[in-house]
């Protein structure tokens, strides 16, 4: 009776025949690079990041064409120097739920050329390591005992990239079960239409796979609070498509400093004589925000004018790799935020769902990138092999992976481009923007072009909806005059270099000619005579490059130029310049942070110039100088005051006070911008005593603001004999979900807690209870020691420790000794916690 009571409710429509949607991360795999021997690993993995370092790995003898370079040199260094080169295996078997007509496997990302097979034969394709794509594996889903077996083959070729790309499943990788009906998740859209007086208009869409005529759409807004503002029953177009409108009353926006997300809900249900029977159901968070950009008001975000105050970033984490996480995600998004950074590009390549999510939540505006070449290559095994039959299917998968994010607000296709200077270059922009468009036609496009004559000359710059240029500030204005969109933006900005805690004397400017063979004064020997460092004096940028001060004057005082996106907000592995033909050198410079993501001096530049939420007084360099008692020895401040004083052990060393824009005489149009300091180059955005002489002790500044009122003050002191290591942990919460870093901070000090910035010992790690020891980076880019290893020197009195919680909750103790034993250890205790 009971049966034939349940098939009586079926037909009724009274409960459902076939489950919902069921989305399965596929964390734990096994992983070969000979396809004979395997390991256990959890994806996210970076098979290459745990080294060795070598300079045989993809060892280029290159001439870097987009840096000025004609002959070939010896590149140790440029993609990292880590075994990412060669053939790698991973497979899984996952036990399939009964009841389900529909799978999907969705990769975000796999380093590179990932070819799948499932169950032992071929499921698919996808040629861009960087890009996302989904594979239906729906005819395996019968057979094999309900199991799926998923094996994912990757190959990356020697001189494919001009950085470290990392290698591997890098990225999250889901099986997606439904039914044969099912929503498309890729063609769920959701437009901010107008906003006005509070009001906000919204259009959503949504397109159903197999649909039958008996079923209907479903749309629902929830908003930043929890409130449920619109349900909607919606016809189902014969195309599978349905549509919504939404009008929100004091809607709330999205924007770096409110980041508020609605959610929302899109099904299809079944309708019969008795209750709907939901089919399937996807719910997304988005914003409510508009972008325009204009020659009236240069870029708008709601309406409101504001220059984009971004940095550039590639896509591996340091110590931890190409191997995406969260936490490290969520890090570098807040401490940019806090130094006033309010856009990312995601150079030079399609960005992780994750990173998105996160800029979504966080309030962090993006310029996602696609690509950094196409028909000409600049690595000869590069994207250019896959350009002309894959360059579309990777827009387009771009776009509709990541349209419903707030948080993006242009697309790029492309970043300097050899092509821009051609017509066929100006063809290929009209087409990937024109595809841009189709697909989302809120958003404007961009590409970052090198070549500004050669790309005006072809039309390449006008066609664009942004015109971006990188570098090469003093041809701006003359830009200008040929475009008319009538404004430009940085697409990429500064390359200015430099080492933490690393003050060279003299402090002088300089842009490495003497390392550049296409520049006058360069000199073959220089590089082997150096040390590999860069003085964080940050007077320092390549040939190509600039400093951040000349950016900012025409960020200042054009407002046609609509932003900036610097070169980089953190250190990077692999391009090593000006250090290219260095080694040990294999990793960036450019970084306003350092590779183990702990501040340089330049960090508290830019926030003394982009954070106007609070003071900033920074003091450089650091002031424990053994034989310099009586030498020069400059000392800067970075501070948003207009004015400071400077103290030597309670003894004035005079007023220094910034150059006031109207005096401000420096010829930002003077070609080459070159090593002059005349005219205040350095004077506008910088407080400088270049005449101290040192002597041990304390160095104390205070600042003032423009009515003379004191805003905050900053000390150094000279260090004795480093006797006691310090862990500072960065979070105070820590999740016990497995996936969760905890970044520790360790430094030392002497006997009265005075951090020793001069000590380069190395220390050791031990962690017990529930976490492991992931990785240390200390952020010194000549450093060949293993990120993976307990134990690390420190550079310049610093280093990074980073842990992984279990999923147990528990405490965690890590324990810090020197290899020599001359200091008190470092004891932290900290716990994790489940939600």
């Amino acid at each position: 009776m009971r049966q034939i009571l349940l098939l009586l409710a079926a037909m009724l429509g009274l409960v459902a025949s076939a489950q919902t949607r069921r989305e399965i991360n596929l964390k734990t795999w096994e992983f070969s690079r000979d396809n004979k021997t395997w390991q256990q690993v959890q994806i996210p993995h970076d098979w290459a990041i745990a080294g060795p370092f070598d300079k045989k790995w993809d060892l280029q003898c290159v001439a870097i064409t987009q840096n000025g370079e004609t002959e070939a040199t010896e590149k140790t260094g440029r993609s990292g120097s880590l075994p990412w080169i060669g053939e790698g295996w991973y497979r899984t078997t996952v036990s399939v739920p009964a009841g389900y007509e529909a799978a999907e496997l969705v990769f975000d990302g796999a380093m590179s050329e990932p070819r799948v097979s499932v169950n032992g034969q071929e499921a698919g394709f996808w040629a861009y390591g960087y890009n996302a794509f989904r594979i239906d594996v729906t005819p395996w889903l019968s057979g094999n005992n309900g199991k799926m077996d998923v094996a994912v083959h990757l190959q990356n070729l020697e001189e494919s990239s001009r950085w470290y790309p990392g290698a591997g499943l890098y990225r999250p990788v889901k099986l997606v079960l439904t039914q044969k009906t099912h929503i498309d998740d890729w063609s769920i859209v959701v437009r901010t239409m107008s906003v006005a007086d509070g009001k906000a208009m919204v259009e959503a869409e949504a397109k159903v796979i197999n649909p039958e005529k008996d079923m209907v759409g479903t749309m629902s807004l929830v908003s930043p609070d929890g409130k449920v503002l619109s349900n909607q029953d919606l016809r189902i177009e014969p195309d599978g498509k349905f549509y919504a409108k939404f009008t929100i009353d004091n809607a709330k926006l999205w924007s770096p400093e409110t980041p508020y997300l609605y959610i929302v809900k899109t099904g299809v249900k079944k309708q019969g004589s008795g209750q709907p029977v939901l089919v399937d159901s996807k719910e997304i968070k988005t914003g409510i925000r508009t972008v325009r950009v204009s020659r009236e008001h240069g870029f708008q975000l709601n309406g409101q004018t504001r220059k984009l105050k971004g940095v550039c970033l590639h896509h591996d984490l340091g110590p931890l790799g190409a191997a995406i996480n969260k936490s490290a995600l969520a890090r570098q998004i807040k401490m940019l935020k806090a130094m006033g950074c309010d856009a990312i590009r995601t150079s030079h390549n399609m960005p992780s769902t994750w990173q998105m999510e996160l800029c979504d939540s966080l309030g962090m505006m993006v310029m996602a990138e696609s690509f950094d070449m196409w028909i000409y290559p600049k690595c000869k095994n590069g994207y250019s092999r896959f350009f002309n039959e894959w360059s579309e299917r990777d827009i387009t998968n771009l776009v509709l992976n990541h349209r419903n994010h707030p948080s993006i607000v242009m697309w790029s296709i492309g970043n300097e481009i050899p092509d821009q200077s051609s017509e066929l270059g100006r063809q290929h922009s009209i087409r990937l923007q024109g595809l841009c468009h189709a697909l989302d036609p809120t958003r404007p496009v961009t590409q970052g072009l090198d070549n500004a004559e050669g790309a005006l000359a072809s039309g390449v710059a006008q066609a664009m909806d942004v015109p971006g240029f990188n570098y090469r500030v003093y041809k701006y204005a003359k830009n200008l005059k040929q475009l008319p969109q009538g404004f430009l933006l940085g697409s990429e900005t500064a390359s200015s270099v430099s080492s933490r805690g690393v003050y060279k004397f003299p402090a002088e400017l300089n842009d490495y000619a003497r390392f550049s063979p296409w520049m006058p004064g360069y000199d073959p020997t220089a590089v082997k005579g150096s040390d590999g460092q860069c003085s964080a004096y940050e007077l320092e940028y390549c040939a190509w490059a600039n400093l951040p001060d000349d950016d900012w004057r025409w960020q200042d005082d054009y407002p046609w130029v609509i932003g900036e996106f610097v070169w980089t907000g953190y250190d990077y592995l692999g391009e090593p310049s000006p250090y290219d033909e260095y080694w040990p050198s294999r990793s960036s410079y450019f970084g306003i942070c350092d590779l183990a993501g702990l501040p340089k001096d330049r960090y508290f530049l830019y926030k003394s110039h982009w954070n106007k939420k609070g003071h900033t007084v920074h003091l450089l360099p650091h002031w424990t100088w053994p034989g310099r008692k009586g030498q020069v020895t400059p000392v800067y401040c970075f501070t948003d005051g207009v004015e400071a004083e400077l103290f030597i052990n309670g003894k004035s060393q005079g007023r220094r006070k910034k150059l006031d824009a109207k005096d401000d005489k420096f010829n930002m149009e003077e070609a080459p911008l070159n090593i002059k300091e005349e005219n205040g180059r350095l004077d506008r955005y910088r407080l400088r005593w270049n005449d101290v002489k040192y002597e041990p002790g304390e160095l104390r500044v205070v600042a003032y603001d423009e009515k003379g009122n004191k805003i905050g003050e900053d000390v150094r002191r000279t260090a004795g004999k480093a006797v006691q290591i310090v862990a500072q942990p960065e979070t105070t919460t820590w999740k016990a979900d497995g996936d969760d870093l905890l970044f520790v901070r360790i430094s030392v000090q002497d006997k009265q807690g005075t951090p020793v910035p001069t000590c380069q010992d190395e220390l050791l790690f031990t962690v017990s209870g529930e976490a492991s020891f992931e990785a240390a980076c200390n952020g010194d880019a000549t450093s060949l020691e293993s990120f993976k290893q307990p134990h690390m020197r420190l550079f310049n009195g610093e280093l990074v420790v980073i842990l992984r919680s279990t999923t147990k909750a528990g405490q965690v103790t890590l324990t810090v000794k020197d290899k020599r034993g001359r200091m008190k250890p470092a004891i932290l205790s900290v716990n994790t916690q489940h939600k």
